[in-house]
């Protein structure tokens, strides 16, 4: 189900399950107003896919949006609004996760999925980034981003390239200190028809996340790529395939790119706006140098469009 206006709490479009646990929160309220296209003041759509026949349920949470696809029982896309400013960091995690009720349970990837295995429960929406506001609303926040929508399947493998992703949104903060410390940050699985089938999932196996910011007074973004691909020359006969039956399939160390925006639209299919126009990173012609892959914060382009 594709709902006609994603800017609308698409409340309707999802019904809620007899199967789910009760939960604390009320999703339903009307304080989930989810994402603000119009944060920055320019107009950052919701993320949605270009092809209107791919399935979507828009859920508002605190400061961000998740767009679901129930066919694949993860997000496509979420979007979240971050105010530097405004940040809560004294917000304890909690790590409460559970399902969200709007929509059916077998629409989403619960802990069936995570359980027994070495697979994390990566959050998309990052959960310091919409913590902010006065107490009750960051904490409301907090809360949301232990929703089983919000989290894909990630190897616990951590390395280099894992914690220069976890620590994007930090650094894009700091580079927006210097206007009016303001991000929009969309995140999401690269859903591929490709992707290893693991306990009635695919798992996927990149990720993406692009950041919208004021930069002189104009949009500016930047995109990153997240790939955990297995390393196949050191298990070809392995691509794939768990290691024994019923345990996930490979996964390799992670590796953190920076990427043109519209290579992220291309990747996806969603329909990303100004963001691809309002692009910080250098226009390359060779191929090779398209994607720069990031071994530290100091490798991040911001030059000129």
């Amino acid at each position: 189900m594709t709902p006609s206006d994603p800017s609308s709490a698409a409340l309707s479009a999802a019904s809620p399950s007899s199967e789910a646990p009760a939960e604390p929160a009320d999703l339903a309220d009307l304080a989930r107003r989810g994402y603000d296209a119009t944060f920055l003041g320019p107009r950052v759509p919701l993320p949605m896919p270009r092809d209107p026949d791919v399935p979507t349920v828009v859920l508002p949470y605190t400061h961000f949006t998740v767009v679901l696809r129930p066919d694949r029982r993860l997000a496509t896309a979420t979007a979240v609004c971050i105010d530097g400013a405004r940040l809560l960091a004294d917000v304890p995690r909690g790590d409460n996760w559970r399902i969200d009720r709007r929509v059916p349970r077998g629409s989403q990837a619960g802990d069936e999925i995570y359980a027994d295995n070495r697979l994390d429960r990566g959050h998309l929406v990052r959960r310091l980034d919409p913590v902010w506001g006065g107490r009750p609303e960051a904490e409301q926040a907090n809360d949301d981003t232990f929703h089983f929508t919000n989290a894909a399947p990630q190897m616990d493998l951590f390395n280099q390239g894992k914690q220069l992703w976890q620590g994007l949104e930090n650094h894009l903060l700091d580079h927006a200190a210097l206007h009016d410390r303001k991000l929009v940050v969309l995140t999401g699985p690269v859903l591929h028809e490709s992707d290893p089938p693991y306990r009635g999932i695919q798992v996927p196996l990149r990720f993406w996340k692009v950041a919208g910011f004021l930069q002189g007074g104009a949009l500016a973004a930047t995109a990153y790529i997240l790939d955990q691909s297995p390393d196949l020359s050191r298990a070809p006969d392995r691509a794939f395939a768990g290691s024994r039956p019923g345990e996930p399939p490979p996964l390799g160390a992670f590796r953190t790119f920076q990427v043109p925006v519209e290579d992220i639209a291309d990747l996806t299919g969603l329909e990303l706006g100004p963001l691809p126009a309002a692009d910080l990173m250098p226009r390359v012609r060779d191929p090779d140098l398209r994607w720069r892959r990031l071994e530290s914060y100091d490798d991040i382009s911001f030059g000129s469009r």
